[in-house]
């Protein structure tokens, strides 16, 4: 929040989620207008909610980042007319806790994975219900509402993409080192029984790898990671786009902040983190990345060796953005034990020039 502390009039939430970081944008500075936006059904609703705390404070937007220049104008926010925004890139505490989403290999459920998908209890008429199953309680069934239908999820991707295409997402969204092995497992698994449960496909994954080594990678913490981990990574970020919609997102907070403006983005993995600095830098994100292949791989060794510190920005100020901290921000040990899942967060702050 002290970074925010300057903020007198409008604020962007990329991504809404839970709420927690509006709630403390609105409780600290006051009369602050705070729009909430999020692709996810779900948190929209929670931001519904708040915005009855807060008459006329807060405003929800369903949408993903790239639908955002065609929605926002309707709310009156325009180029230049936004004094701050925060992007919470990746995957919610939220959606990770619900079995029904799919995106965690820890619970089981269908392998769906899709940010725009929706839960809703309904209450079901035992008269209604002739034909069908009930549940033990015979009122309540669970629905699964899809804002998109035909948009594919982690099944569709793991039953239908050839095995080179499945590698390639494996390596490239996943930064799988044994992304060949293991899309051999996948194809060899599917074409047996179609794979769609998440502990399934962790379940094939491991089988890849001799017994011992199913829990051999460890975390931040030094916790034992499951071996699976990258690959439920690589499909949650393939299936939503999340690294187009991250660029996305950036472009749209440059676009609408005005001169002064702050932007924080908070990343939790090097994919998503190497995006922002390049686009921080002012580097043209459509390009390749310069420099020959040993230079690229020793920037990408250097970023995997980020100490606790965190590494120093590099090019104080771009033609459009000027970096507000030395270093980037990373979460401290007393966080991270109260908060296991945002042990990988990088918090990175800059104002726009």
């Amino acid at each position: 929040t002290s970074l925010m502390s300057f903020l007198e009039q409008v604020f962007l939430d990329l991504t809404f989620g839970g709420g927690g970081h509006s709630k403390a944008i609105l409780r600290s500075v006051p009369g602050v207008t705070v729009v909430a936006a999020d692709r996810d059904p779900v948190a929209f609703r929670l931001a519904q909610k708040l915005a009855e705390e807060y008459p006329g404070q807060v405003r929800p937007v369903l949408a993903r980042f790239s639908q955002l220049r065609e929605l926002l104008p309707s709310l009156g926010l325009a180029d230049s007319g936004l004094d701050a925004a925060l992007l919470d890139a990746g995957c919610s505490s939220m959606q990770m806790d619900v079995a029904v989403r799919g995106f965690s290999l820890s619970k089981d459920g269908p392998l769906d994975m899709r940010m725009d998908g929706d839960r809703r209890l309904r209450a079901v008429s035992l008269r209604s219900c002739r034909r069908r199953t009930v549940t033990s309680s015979g009122l309540i069934g669970l629905l699964f509402v899809r804002r998109y239908p035909a948009m594919p999820g982690a099944a569709d991707a793991v039953n239908a993409l050839d095995q080179q295409a499945l590698t390639s997402v494996l390596a490239t969204y996943g930064e799988e080192r044994h992304a060949r092995k293991i899309a051999a497992a996948i194809a060899q698994a599917r074409s047996f029984h179609p794979i769609v449960r998440t502990q399934q496909l962790a379940r094939i994954v491991a089988g890849a790898f001799p017994a011992c080594a199913e829990y051999a990678r460890r975390d931040r913490l030094q916790r034992p990671s499951h071996v699976a981990t990258k690959t439920f990574q690589a499909l949650r970020v393939f299936v939503n786009d999340e690294l187009n919609e991250l660029v996305a997102g950036l472009q749209e907070a440059q676009r609408l902040l005005r001169p002064g403006g702050r932007l924080c983005v908070l990343t939790f993995h090097s994919l998503e983190d190497r995006i922002v600095k390049r686009f921080l830098r002012g580097e043209d994100l459509a390009a390749p990345r310069r420099g020959s292949v040993r230079q690229l791989i020793r920037a990408a060794d250097e970023e995997q060796e980020d100490g606790e510190e965190g590494e120093a920005e590099k090019g104080g100020e771009s033609g459009r953005w000027a970096h507000l901290r030395r270093k980037v921000v990373l979460p401290s040990e007393e966080e991270v034990q109260g908060n296991p899942r945002g042990r990988s967060a990088k918090l990175r702050a800059a104002m726009r020039l």
